[in-house]
């Protein structure tokens, strides 16, 4: 039953999710909400995890959440549950797009599809900054003592270095991820 859950879960997920991998977020925190599959401090790893490793964010996102929830054929049914939607209303859109190639109506809906995807990856965007630099756990504390300093920190040293600091030279990619890696331990401490 819970394989059938997870397949119609993220089903849903990806019938309504436009827009790409970012724009499941409201989706997984929904998911989160109602299932308690993961918790949303998991989705927060989860998104760490979907984005450092290769692959679109939103098929990393399921396979990691079926893992979570049922294993190995969890993380299988989730992730077909999720690029399902997308395979039927490709093959649809396919059959026929030549019909209506230049119907008005046809192109006013997917310009209209664009700044509703927009929100949802902003939504998104906001939920995890909050779930990154505020900590709900100590709902008594202070607004300040309520702040995580040390990701606050880290996000304003990797803006500045990343946007302001230019190196002499190319360094390899491999010294960027290393330096993240200190700075974000240094940071944790």
């Amino acid at each position: 039953m819970i394989y059938l859950k997870l397949f119609w879960e993220f089903f849903n997920t990806g019938l309504f999710a436009v827009g790409g991998g970012m724009a499941t977020l409201p989706f997984l925190y929904d998911i989160a909400d109602r299932t308690a599959w993961f918790s949303r401090q998991q989705l927060a790893d989860m998104i760490a995890v979907s984005e450092s490793t290769p692959g679109p964010i939103g098929i990393n996102m399921a396979t990691y959440s079926g893992y979570l929830t049922a294993g190995i054929p969890g993380s299988i049914i989730a992730t077909l549950g999720l690029i399902t939607p997308s395979i039927i209303v490709i093959l649809l859109i396919a059959a026929f797009l030549n019909a209506f190639h230049d119907n008005k109506f046809v192109n006013g809906a997917f310009y209209g599809l664009r700044p509703a995807s927009c929100a949802m990856i902003t939504a998104a965007g906001f939920v995890v900054a909050h779930v990154t630099f505020i900590n709900d756990n100590f709902r008594a504390l202070s607004s300040w003592d309520r702040i995580e300093w040390p990701a606050l920190g880290l996000a304003v040293f990797l803006i500045v270095f990343t946007n302001f600091v230019k190196p002499t030279k190319k360094l390899h990619p491999v010294f960027w991820i290393f330096l993240a890696a200190i700075v974000g331990i240094v940071f944790k401490f």
